[in-house]
């Protein structure tokens, strides 16, 4: 083929991420694009140079347009959209969280079984080159053998999306979902291991508690402190605040081990700060020998950092999923490990509510997690 005709199915504020970064690609096009939102709709297929427009997702799958399927819709309908477009059998790459519950993220690798073609889950925090270095430093033994992972994040509230999907935990599966589940997949990548115990705690202080749609008022957290213990005896924990705009370094991510600490700085997105300024991410290796820390800065071509949010990270797992596809393979992050990454989330969800720790049953298909 010439080029490598991919269709979005959910056109929104990623799915436009994903059609900018895809465009930066060789040898690719955007020929469809599929919302039933107009207006989304319509800016997504101006932005990819004139797609074709389909207001349902399979009416674009009649078509016969595509070779690659890039599903960006809101969490709770990636179930459904699932099952329409799996029995195509094209490669698939789905926005995190692969569903908004663990019992329709396991619906789906049942439903999976026997497919030829990958279902790649988009996890784009492991590609933000500070990360991604980070985690090569970890496996090269820089640190010794890794004991602990802390991971923070202090960012923006949710954005305004169409519908207002985004307020509730019954379409996004809760903020320890919908946003965390991306943090939960590199406790996993990180510790290279499974979690046996998740305690947190979590609420709603600050964002959204003025807003109220259709009668219905947000229910979703905007802090939480998350503490899982891993099968391996290494721990982990999240800080995330939702209300904590003005932060220099939006992650802030360490890892310690028997022989020093390594650390990732990652900035947020550039329009969200004061000016629009660009800020460089670094990581940082202290040794516990006296030798001092060494600071590296980690750059990114400012053309990739432009086309999307996350720091360049889009682009690069883009690059490796096209790849995947011309050349054959699997998925760097599959669809077990979107499943694994929503069980954590739901765990995290539970234990808030609760105020119990999560116990998880010995192997992880005995999961009841809701």
């Amino acid at each position: 083929m010439s080029k490598l005709r991919y269709a979005i199915i959910g056109s929104g504020m990623m799915g436009q991420e994903h059609i900018r970064n895809i465009m930066l690609l060789p040898d690719t096009e955007i020929v469809a694009v599929s919302d039933p939102d107009e207006g989304m709709r319509e800016r997504a297929a101006a932005l990819s140079g004139g797609a074709r427009q389909f207001a349902d997702h399979r009416a674009l799958m009649d078509a016969g347009l595509a070779d690659v399927l890039v599903i960006a819709s809101p969490n709770h309908t990636h179930h459904d959209i699932l099952l329409d477009v799996m029995p195509a059998d094209l490669p698939i790459l789905v926005e995190k969280p692969l569903c908004s519950t663990a019992e329709t993220s396991r619906h789906i690798l049942a439903a999976a079984a026997g497919r030829k073609a990958p279902v790649w889950v988009a996890m784009e925090y492991r590609y933000m080159p500070p990360i991604a270095r980070m985690i090569e430093e970890i496996r090269a033994g820089t640190i010794g053998e890794a004991r602990m992972l802390t991971i923070r994040e202090h960012r923006f509230p949710f954005l305004h999306k169409v519908g207002h999907w985004n307020r509730f935990a019954a379409e996004t599966g809760g903020t320890l979902v919908e946003k965390c589940c991306h943090f939960f997949d590199l406790m996993r990548l990180v510790t290279q291991s499974e979690p046996v115990r998740i305690y947190a705690s979590g609420a709603q202080d600050v964002n959204h508690k003025d807003e109220a749609y259709d009668g219905r008022a947000p229910d979703i957290l905007d802090n939480a402190y998350v503490i899982a213990d891993f099968a391996n005896g290494m721990r982990a924990m999240l800080e995330l605040c939702m209300f904590s705009e003005g932060s220099w370094f939006q992650e802030h991510v360490s890892a310690m081990g028997s022989a020093g600490k390594i650390e990732a700085f990652v900035p947020g997105p550039a329009r969200f700060w004061p000016g629009a300024g660009e800020r460089a991410a670094k990581i940082v290796i202290s040794p516990r020998e006296p030798k001092g820390p060494q600071r590296r800065v980690v750059e990114v071509d400012p053309e990739i950092l432009a086309a999307g949010d996350h720091h360049g990270s889009t682009f690069y797992q883009h690059r490796l999923f096209q790849q995947m596809v011309l050349d054959g393979g699997q998925p760097e992050v599959s669809l077990e490990d979107g499943l694994r990454s929503v069980e954590m989330g739901a765990a995290a969800e539970l234990s808030a509510r609760t105020g119990q720790a999560v116990e998880f049953a010995e192997g992880w298909r005995d999961r009841q997690v809701a």
